[in-house]
């Protein structure tokens, strides 16, 4: 059992690809969302098609962002009527973590939006610098799951100040 302080590059090797070894599930909680591209099985493509490849082995997606994506987000998301049915998906504007659960035994928390620049494939020199912590201690995991669940539930939303600006309430 470990916690480690990751940064910049260590990102996308120790956060997003290990995503792909998903057995159970896997959960996104993300402010920002885009179609970010990622290295897998010797090809270049859109996380979308690593999330395609869970469901096909029935692993549980949720995803949990605070705004609808931008167009090519969407346009790859439509190449993929597997995540349509199959992905779960709530929409809170204001979730502003940024967690990725995999299989309740490993857990990043930091700064890093599902993004290119925060959790893809660029160049150093097009990342945002980010930071954050990926841990395997059951405690620290339960706590970020425990945050992730309450949202995802609707926990906040009866007494949710920004009803407003909420396209699609959980509750």
């Amino acid at each position: 059992m470990s916690i480690k302080f990751i940064t910049n590059e260590q990102l996308y090797e120790q956060v997003i690809v290990p995503v792909a070894t998903a057995k159970q599930f896997v959960w996104i909680g993300t402010s920002d969302i885009k179609d970010l591209h990622v290295k897998h099985k010797g090809s270049i493509l859109s996380f979308l098609a690593v999330l395609d490849s869970l469901v096909k082995r029935k692993v549980a997606i949720r995803l949990l962002h605070a705004k609808e994506p931008g167009p090519n987000y969407k346009k790859s998301f439509d190449k993929y009527p597997g995540l349509w049915k199959a992905m779960e998906r709530q929409l809170c504007p204001r979730v502003h973590f940024k967690h990725i659960v995999i299989d309740g035994k490993v857990a990043y928390t930091g700064s890093a939006n599902l993004t290119g620049a925060g959790l893809g494939m660029k160049s150093p020199n097009k990342r945002n610098f980010e930071s954050g912590i990926i841990t395997t201690l059951p405690d620290f995991i339960d706590q970020i799951m425990m945050q992730f669940d309450e949202v995802w539930m609707g926990k906040f939303c009866k007494q949710c100040g920004r009803r407003d600006y909420c396209d699609d309430p959980i509750l």
